[in-house]
This record gives C-alpha cells, sequence and structure tokens, in this order.
C-alpha cells in the first residue's frame, strides 16, 4: 500500500472528533471521504464539507446505516461516546461497530480505533497486546473501559462473520493542534490549577501527536486481517505526565503543580514493537509535538 491514500472511498465515524478531524481533513485532500456523524455543531460540518467531505447524519447508537453507502473501500471507526451511560454507550461504541462492518462487510479493510485504556493497570511495565484487560477509566469515565473492551469483541467477532480484514489499533493519549489531554493540562498549569496524578508515580504514557497517526493509517489498514490484527498505537518514547507537565509550564511561563489522587487514571505504558514493525517508528517527538500544539492553541 502507497504512504499515501489517493483516489480511495472511505467511510469515517466521528470526523469531528480530536483524533478524527485532523485524520479526516487530510485523507480528503486526495480521496473521496463520507463522514457520519449528528453533526450538532454546524461550525464543524461546514469545516469538513468546505474540505470536501460529505457528511452523513448518523445516529451510531441507533445503528441505522440506511442513508450510508455500502460499497466503499475503507471504514475508520474513529468515533467514541462518552455519555456515560450504559445503554447509549454499549450501543454506540460497540453494537454500532458490528453493524457498520456488515454494512460494508465489502471493503477492502477496517481500521477500529480502540485505546489503552482497556488494559488492567500495571505500574511501570511496558504492555503487550496480549496483556491483561481492565475497567481502567472507571474512576473518570464509569462506562469508557467496559464499552471500548466490547467494541473490540464486536469488532473481532465481525471480521470472522464478514470476512471483513481489520486492524484494532489500541490509541496511547493522542494530541496535537486540535488538542488532546496535554491541551487540558496546559489550560490547568495556565489557570494556576494543580494537576492530578495517580499516588503510582511517575505515570508514564505513550503519546502521539496527530501527525504519526495520520501518517501511519495506510499501513494501519494494510496490516489489517482477519482475524483481526491487535496493535499498540502509541509514541516510542515513553514520557511521565508529570514531566510534560513542567514542560508545558516552561513554555507558557508557568509553574505546574500537582496533586495525588486515586480519582484519575495510572499511568499505561505500552511495548510499541509491534507497532514499529507493521508501521514504523513515530517521528514527532513528544517536545517538538507540544511546542506545536502550544503555538496553534495560543
Amino acid at each position: 500500500m502507497p504512504a499515501v491514500l489517493t483516489d480511495q472511498k472511505i467511510i469515517v465515524t466521528g470526523p469531528t472528533g480530536q483524533v478524527a478531524l485532523p485524520v479526516t481533513l487530510a485523507l480528503a485532500e486526495h480521496n473521496e471521504v463520507i463522514g457520519l456523524a449528528r453533526f450538532r455543531d454546524p461550525d464543524a460540518r461546514a469545516q469538513l464539507e468546505a474540505a470536501g467531505v460529505t457528511c452523513i447524519e448518523t445516529n451510531l447508537a441507533a445503528g441505522d446505516f440506511s442513508s450510508v453507502p455500502s460499497a466503499v473501500d475503507y471504514v475508520l471507526n474513529l468515533a467514541v461516546v462518552k455519555s456515560n451511560r450504559w445503554d447509549i454507550d454499549l450501543a454506540a461504541n460497540a453494537e454500532s461497530a458490528g453493524l457498520l462492518m456488515q454494512h460494508c462487510a465489502g471493503a477492502k479493510a477496517m481500521l477500529h480505533c480502540s485505546s489503552t485504556g482497556v488494559y488492567q493497570p500495571a505500574g511501570r511495565h511496558e504492555l503487550a497486546e496480549t496483556d491483561a484487560l481492565g475497567d481502567n477509566h472507571r474512576v473518570m469515565m464509569e462506562t469508557y473501559s467496559i464499552a471500548k473492551i466490547a467494541a473490540e469483541v464486536v469488532v473481532r467477532t465481525s471480521a470472522r462473520l464478514f470476512n471483513l480484514p481489520t486492524t484494532i489499533a489500541r490509541l496511547n493519549v493522542p494530541y496535537g493542534d486540535n488538542g488532546g489531554w496535554p491541551a487540558f493540562h496546559l489550560a490547568m498549569i495556565e489557570a494556576g490549577q494543580p494537576v492530578p496524578v495517580h499516588p503510582d508515580r511517575p505515570n508514564r504514557f505513550n503519546p502521539i501527536h496527530e501527525d504519526d497517526i495520520i501518517r501511519m493509517i495506510p499501513a494501519m489498514l494494510e496490516a489489517a486481517s482477519v482475524p483481526a490484527t491487535i496493535v499498540n498505537w502509541g509514541g516510542i518514547d515513553p514520557v511521565d505526565l508529570e514531566e510534560w507537565c513542567e514542560f508545558l509550564g516552561g513554555i507558557v511561563g508557568k509553574d505546574a503543580t500537582f496533586v495525588e489522587t486515586d480519582a484519575t487514571i495510572g499511568g499505561v505504558t505500552v511495548d510499541t514493537s509491534k507497532m514499529v514493525q507493521l508501521a514504523g517508528p513515530t517521528t514527532v517527538g513528544w517536545q517538538d509535538g507540544l511546542r506545536r500544539m502550544v503555538a496553534a492553541r495560543a
């Protein structure tokens, strides 16, 4: 597969989201892109349509794809619903994925964006794709981790049922010009608020810049298989949350302060060796990426 997708018909779910928006805009430069969302923000829809994206209003929780073309080349399931209501979140994140795969069963490949929030917390251990799953995010979002795990199971089953080559990519702290978790920390630092950190310090993660996410998509689709390929998706250089907050504070001239609490997620560090094998290493270092994020959001 070429390094850049061209002249393909691609469905993207959740195209107004933090991760999906820059991905959708990048894909729309050389492909026919169809975005599925509720499009409650008219400005966000206008931005996508100005870039050539066909926007189709879709309620993922309802699972009705009758107005969506089924003859497409690729499906990128990047939507995430975090209502904290079990009925909605299981339907929108898990059931809808299987129904969409059924609708687009003739596609070349499916990329389902999961999260490293599916792993059982394991301190400083670098989590491999075969490590234990658990209710990682319960202290912050009750439904998130379980809905994400449920979605993976539905996607794995659907890949086999419909013989649809699939990659399940577990994303770890995506960020960039369009925001992300470090952007929330930046806002707290600028407001003089302490950043919550888990007592099991340091809180280590693998942040990945949106440029690397966009660059790796063709390879992630190329890696799709039946049964589904499962791969961690994060930066090759782990970094402590405390370190990136102090770095952000240095950029804006504010001291980062912290408060230890069990009411936040602990570090999730992942083994990226399988990702590197399939898609190559990430190329945007976290310091450069954060500088760019701050500049873009100044």
